[in-house]
């Protein structure tokens, strides 16, 4: 792997792409510690140290940002709203006609989704800046803490950190689409797996320097190798359905005849489904927090539902990653379409008929697989978690399930452009 990467760096193309994707990732670190303008960072920082942090939802924010959100930086934001347009836009292809014929265009119907993605980023960072700065002026987001983290809360100042904020995920929107045009890698991946593993030794450092400090730290850095061993052997084992073309002959050539196979991956939905079941989680403790703290549903969502360690919250946590798994999936892969597109080309599937048995073969092959990759999500999603509370480390540090399936994923799919890219070139990848 080391004369990989040795071969990678001394390939002039492969170098300037590598060391562009390398200067875009600290420029967006550089940002994330940049405070914005009407924030007292001294304060932040006492804050920071001296409270736990908002509630799972900001602190799912505040995970992709690699901490910007609670230092209120620049970035503050992160690359949230562009995951959260993209996947409303991809769930508007069921329901707007339209977007589905955009999505069926090619490449220029691609490129006008994409502008409507980025149009809609814009809009969802105005309002998750509002939040933030709305929240952070009220002291909610840090509950624990008496010190004003905007000393002068005018009309004025609040305007301007939206503004900033905004314009911060603008620029890392563009930042990651520099990367895909002219780096290694899907840029907008690489800024999430920048961020998550940003704050990896911070965490590691953290729990060895507690109580069994060191024998807490070999048992999570333990379970974190099997998690990603894990995640490793699962994202990459696929159902192969065979495919067989028959022959045709168009003009005086013969064309067809040849065999191939369908991938279908064990976990079609990748990390979607954890991440909508760890925000429709967070949502009752937010709403909790603006109820009276006396009344009894707020005591009930208290103790019930927000802990992590509470068997209702892991109970609810579980089904709905099973449910956002087949949601999703089925979302995502139309066994119709396939199976039209097969048809179309006289491709067929041995001992199916083409049309519609295929697609129902296709359906039923496709609601076999989700089950065990919906198990396999909720797996990955609470040993971390269930791990730490039995240690008693805390469940806000980086190496919950989400954090873990992003930053394996990332890291495989980059490390397989970059094998491509040395394959073309006639030298050995990573993997010999």
């Amino acid at each position: 792997m080391l004369s990989a990467f040795a071969r990678a760096f001394r390939t002039p193309d492969l170098r300037r792409k590598l060391l562009f994707t390398i200067g875009i990732m600290i420029v967006f670190r550089v940002g994330s510690f940049l405070p914005t303008p009407g924030v007292d960072y001294g304060n932040v920082q006492t804050c920071v140290n001296q409270s736990q942090g908002a509630n799972d939802l900001l602190g799912l924010v505040n995970l992709f940002s690699g901490g910007a959100l609670l230092q209120l930086a620049v970035f503050a934001l992160g690359i949230m709203p562009y995951i959260t347009a993209s996947i409303i836009i991809q769930l508007l292809r069921v329901v707007i006609p339209r977007f589905e014929a955009l999505h069926q265009e090619g490449q220029s119907g691609t490129a006008k989704l994409t502008q409507y993605t980025r149009y809609l980023t814009i809009g969802l960072a105005i309002l998750q800046s509002t939040t933030i700065v709305t929240i952070a002026r009220n002291g909610a987001l840090f509950p624990s803490c008496s010190v004003k983290v905007i000393p002068n809360p005018s009309i004025i100042t609040i305007l301007i950190m939206v503004i900033t904020m905004t314009a911060g995920t603008a620029l890392i929107m563009w930042l990651g689409e520099l990367i895909t045009e002219r780096g290694i890698g899907n840029g907008m991946s690489l800024l999430i797996f920048t961020q998550i593993a940003a704050r990896f030794p911070t965490a590691m450092w953290s729990i060895a320097g507690g109580d069994n400090g060191v024998s807490k730290f070999i048992v999570v850095l333990a379970v974190v190798v099997l998690v990603i061993g894990l995640v490793v052997f699962v994202e990459q084992s696929q159902r192969r359905v065979p495919v067989q073309y028959a022959k045709r002959m168009v003009g005086r050539r013969m064309y067809g005849g040849s065999s191939t196979y369908i991938p279908i991956k064990i976990n079609m939905s990748g990390v979607i489904p954890v991440i909508f079941a760890s925000s429709l989680l967070a949502v009752p403790g937010l709403l909790a927090q603006f109820g009276d703290a006396r009344s009894g549903w707020v005591i009930w969502v208290s103790n019930y539902i927000v802990p992590a360690s509470a068997p209702l919250h892991i109970t609810l946590y579980i089904g709905l990653i099973i449910f956002f798994a087949y949601f999703y999936t089925a979302i995502t892969f139309n066994p119709d379409e396939v199976a039209d597109n097969m048809k179309k080309y006289g491709g067929f599937i041995p001992g199916i008929r083409a049309g519609r048995p295929t697609a129902e073969y296709l359906d039923y092959v496709i609601s076999r697989i989700t089950a065990p990759g919906s198990v396999y999500l909720a797996l990955v999603a609470l040993i971390p978690v269930v791990t730490f509370i039995l240690l008693n480390v805390g469940t806000n540090i980086p190496f919950g399930g989400t954090s873990i399936l992003i930053v394996v994923g990332v890291g495989m799919e980059t490390v397989k452009q970059i094998e491509a890219q040395l394959q073309q070139r006639h030298y050995e990848g990573f993997l010999r």
